[in-house]
């Protein structure tokens, strides 16, 4: 079967461009932080409502769940300690929510008929994949952004480099949290990964089954990854691209309610507009000529960003 990996922000920024910059603000990397612990925190819950949902058939996979949940608690409790102890927030990132526009974006699967619930386990389990993927990523840049942060030169001891910003004890600190989360996630994909397999054997159906829900899932999950990280002008715009991109996955006659449905918050986004106008407030208190210099550029690029995908769309 196919693999489908992670994309870049944009097609251009990967996520160990995105990290390498994260490390050398620490605000920026506190909140980056607590967004890992809070979608740790919150995937217990959407994992939970699978498992009630399957009401205990099969029950491989129940189990299977169960440990997963408690796998992803064991990481929230690592993070929150970790976050506590260097005295940062722990209450809900600042921000658009990752894990709230993935959620906003998915259909509500039914469990009444038999094919409607097999249905609904390999759209679970595709979900799941998906996003444990892009955690794998993140986790990874994450780490070798820490270990491979440039060290600077201590010019009171010639010859001798001194600590760098990445080589201080708090992010030593969170490298070593980090190193123990990265394998139980890396091992999540397998898992999934595995038990995808075991379903697409089962029949030629069902295989086509799989590869579409990885197709549809992919696309949400890469909208949702870039409404998280684009407060950019023309967001909007970009979102709308997106949602298009996740029927082009759907059959046609599923296409204009779901479409109808998430239109109208696709091109509102308050919590867009809010994070916007928080994100301006935090960099004009911060260094007011920065803003001008950096911030007001850098919202506007947006709509350079925006023209560069309209072309690359026409010509595909």
């Amino acid at each position: 079967m196919k693999v489908n990996y992670p994309k870049k922000l944009q097609n251009s920024l990967s996520a160990r461009d995105i990290l390498k910059q994260v490390i050398s603000d620490r605000e920026i990397h506190m909140i980056t932080l607590n967004r890992y612990r809070f979608n740790e925190q919150h995937s217990c819950k959407d994992l939970t409502d699978v498992i009630e949902k399957l009401n205990g058939k099969p029950k491989e996979l129940v189990r299977d769940l169960s440990h997963h949940v408690a796998d992803e608690a064991r990481h929230a409790v690592w993070l929150t300690d970790l976050l506590v102890e260097l005295g940062a927030d722990i209450g809900t990132p600042p921000g658009v929510s990752y894990i709230g526009e993935f959620e906003r974006l998915l259909d509500q699967d039914s469990f009444q008929t038999e094919e409607q619930r097999e249905d609904a386990i390999i759209a679970a389990l595709t979900a799941i994949n998906v996003t444990e993927k892009r955690g794998c990523e993140y986790f990874s840049a994450h780490i070798n952004a820490l270990k491979e942060a440039p060290q600077q030169r201590d010019s009171s001891k010639r010859g001798n480099l001194a600590e760098s910003n990445a080589q201080t004890e708090e992010n030593i600190k969170i490298r070593e949290t980090l190193e123990k989360i990265f394998p139980e996630e890396a091992g999540h994909v397998r898992w999934g990964n595995r038990w995808l397999a075991q379903i697409a054997k089962q029949s030629p159906k069902h295989r086509q089954k799989v590869e579409q829900a990885k197709q549809k899932y992919a696309a949400i999950e890469q909208a949702a990854y870039e409404s998280g990280m684009d407060i950019m002008a023309g967001a909007e715009l970009r979102r709308l691209n997106h949602l298009l991109e996740i029927t082009k996955t759907m059959p046609l006659w599923e296409r204009p309610q779901y479409l109808i449905e998430r239109l109208p918050e696709t091109l509102l986004a308050p919590e867009l507009q809010f994070t916007r106008i928080e994100a301006a407030k935090r960099a004009w208190q911060r260094d007011p000529q920065a803003f001008m210099e950096k911030f007001v550029p850098m919202f506007l690029n947006g709509f350079n960003s925006l023209q560069k995908q309209q072309k690359q769309a026409t010509k595909a």
